[in-house]
């Protein structure tokens, strides 16, 4: 179940670069997401009127909680990330710079979450970190050329990096939290959040209006199915059952997806450099996942290791 999930993780979360980069040429970045969140908001908080129970379980302060997380995780990382698509920056570059967020968080992680971070699990991000720099590399190599990103202003690779921090940030405001919300509430506060946001925006730069190309709404189901349900949902649920850790590492595979995906669809570069880049982040995620000293995965190890110790001793008797 966990390797589905992760899976399923990479790929959908992967695929909101690529919605993006479908819907770039046809609207601005704030008119693709207002009409991201707004029909998904309505949507949402019909289903949340059926579900009044668990509406009602959610109090003010969690729910202040939760509006100030999908403001950090939805509205401040998607729009850096759109708008460094519409500068310019490729889908799989912008995936790249994000990919340096697992590092922080894991450096992170001790000090505001008091949680362990083990030697190995150290050697596993300092792995993924050098995948990501050499796809990033080349990557940024193939944009100073005839390119797509050929003429990109260097200021515009700085543009997800903030989006970055925002994720961050986001995530350990939730990690932080001793409420116990149901996931559809969650989901139901951040989108109404970003829909709210992202309404307002697009209206004060007279960019509410969807243009009628039918590749927009194209972009737009592919945003809410994979990205929002498939990427966002994903990601709040592996990180309660994995821990920060588990989840950031998977980031560091985000990165090379987006760079292939990206080639395949779009025709931006993918070479011997990107592909060596892909083999350490996946070395990485290995190396983490093995170096995993959290009680959860403990537990799950000793009673793995008591099972095979039953088996023995039975097949020993008979």
């Amino acid at each position: 179940m966990n390797l589905l999930l992760s899976t399923g993780f990479v790929l959908c979360w992967s695929s909101g670069f690529i919605g993006a980069k479908l819907g770039a040429g046809s609207a601005s970045a704030v008119t693709i997401l207002m009409w991201r969140f707004l029909p998904l908001a309505v949507v949402l908080a019909v289903l949340a009127l059926v579900r009044r129970a668990a509406w009602r379980c959610l109090g003010r302060r969690a729910a202040a909680r939760q509006v100030a997380i999908g403001v950090l995780s939805q509205s401040g990382y998607l729009l850096t990330v759109y708008h460094a698509i519409q500068l310019g920056v490729s889908s799989g570059t912008t995936a790249l710079i994000d990919g340096v967020q697992p590092l922080v968080t894991g450096a992170l992680a001790g000090p505001l979450l008091r949680q362990q971070v083990s030697r190995v699990q150290w050697l596993g991000l300092g792995l993924g970190t050098c995948g990501v720099v050499i796809v990033t590399l080349a990557d940024a190599s193939a944009d100073t050329g005839a390119g797509a990103g050929a003429g990109v202003a260097w200021w515009a690779y700085l543009t997800p990096f903030l989006g970055m921090f925002s994720l961050v940030g986001a995530t350990f405001l939730e990690r932080r939290s001793l409420d116990r919300v149901d996931p559809l509430m969650a989901l139901t506060v951040h989108c109404a959040t970003s829909a709210v946001i992202f309404t307002a925006l697009a209206i004060s730069v007279g960019a509410a209006r969807p243009p009628a190309e039918l590749s927009f709404w194209v972009a737009i189901a592919w945003l809410v199915t994979l990205s929002t349900f498939g990427g966002y949902g994903l990601y709040w649920l592996i990180l309660k059952r994995s821990g920060t850790t588990w989840v950031n590492t998977l980031m560091f595979l985000m990165a090379p997806v987006t760079a292939v995906w990206g080639s395949l669809m779009f025709g931006e570069p993918f070479g011997a450099q990107t592909a060596v880049g892909l083999s350490i982040g996946l070395a990485a995620v290995v190396v983490v996942h093995r170096g995993d000293t959290s009680s959860s995965t403990v537990r799950a190890r000793s009673a793995d290791g008591a099972r095979r110790r039953t088996r023995l001793k039975v097949s020993r008797s008979e």
